[in-house]
């Protein structure tokens, strides 16, 4: 029998028994915080406190900065300009910008890994300067992705992130290996989605989705390595694409019309949709899957049979 996954509950925590008291927050006696601010004030920014954060007791700085200064780091999803316009009229209505950016130090000025849309719409706003919240440790831009509430990721998004953030990794620690960075990636399935979307981005990827969550894993190999295995990995699935497509296309002359025709097709040669096993390789799973759509028999296929599989959601922006 398949080892069933192991779900660990929460452990309870008593009220008011983490982190620091209120007044502990303001206790900061951190040489790094100290040449930090030495270098906003020499950028031409003004540091408007230091504090150690209530929870883990880092330390911070929140500060204002020459917005000049600070970019969106590279390997987050590109500014949605509706939500841009959005964040404009919100801040002109109010004629306040009070939700801090968070950035960290960079080589040429400051990167935010959370605040690309805030940024954007307060340059076209004109404004001069940013509030933000500055974190000495440069490693955190590559974690605090999971705290991005900013703007929901839909499955495009986050992948194309995932994979741009392999691609700055890989040639700032190339001695390390990916599994080193399951935290900051989240699921292997989005990073060879994201290198699959970087080459078609109209992919469906909501439709393999599924799948790539059940045969991938994280590489134990040196990040360089790891990006070329993603790249190929992503190969085999616009292989796949292309015959599920061709499919789709033959199904719609016979007069199917459901918008879920894709995930329908990617279901039926999924070879592992009723396997119970929880080890896979993935090689051989992709390979079954791209022979099964070229042998597939559209004439077979009958319109219950679609309305019965439903499909899932189609993802935003596919």
């Amino acid at each position: 029998m398949a080892k069933k996954k192991t779900v660990r509950r929460r452990k309870r925590v008593a009220p008011r028994s983490a982190g620091l008291a209120a007044p502990e927050t303001a206790e900061v006696d951190d040489m790094a915080v100290r040449e930090l601010a030495r270098q906003i004030e020499s950028d031409g920014g003004a540091v408007l406190a230091t504090y150690r954060e209530p929870f883990g007791a880092t330390p911070a700085l929140l500060a204002a900065l020459p917005i000049d200064l600070v970019e969106p780091t590279p390997y987050q999803r590109d500014p949605s300009e509706p939500h841009v316009k959005r964040l404009m009229n919100v801040l002109e209505t109010l004629g306040r910008f009070l939700d801090p950016v968070i950035c960290v130090r960079g080589r040429d000025g400051y990167l935010t890994p959370n605040g690309n849309h805030r940024l954007q719409a307060m340059r076209k706003l004109g404004a001069k300067s940013i509030v933000a919240l500055v974190v000495p440790d440069p490693a955190i831009a590559f974690k605090i992705l999971a705290l991005n509430t900013e703007k929901a990721h839909n499955l495009k998004e986050k992948s194309l992130e995932t994979i741009r953030m392999l691609r700055g990794l890989a040639d700032e620690q190339r001695s390390r290996d990916e599994r080193a960075f399951a935290f900051e990636f989240e699921q292997p399935a989005f990073l060879t989605l994201g290198a699959a979307y970087e080459s078609r981005p109209r992919l469906g990827g909501g439709a393999y989705h599924p799948l790539l969550r059940r045969i991938e894993d994280f590489l134990d190999e040196p990040l360089p390595k790891a990006l070329k295995e993603r790249t190929r990995r992503a190969g085999l699935i616009l292989e796949i694409d292309d015959a599920v497509g061709s499919i789709v296309d033959k199904l719609k002359k016979r007069g199917f019309t459901s918008p879920y025709l894709r995930p329908f097709v990617v279901a039926r040669i999924n070879p592992i949709r009723f396997s119970t096993s929880t080890e896979f390789d993935v090689d051989d799973v992709l390979a079954r899957m791209k022979k099964n759509g070229q042998k597939f028999n559209v004439d077979r296929v009958k319109q219950e049979d679609v309305v019965r599989t439903g499909g899932g959601p189609v993802e935003e922006g596919e």
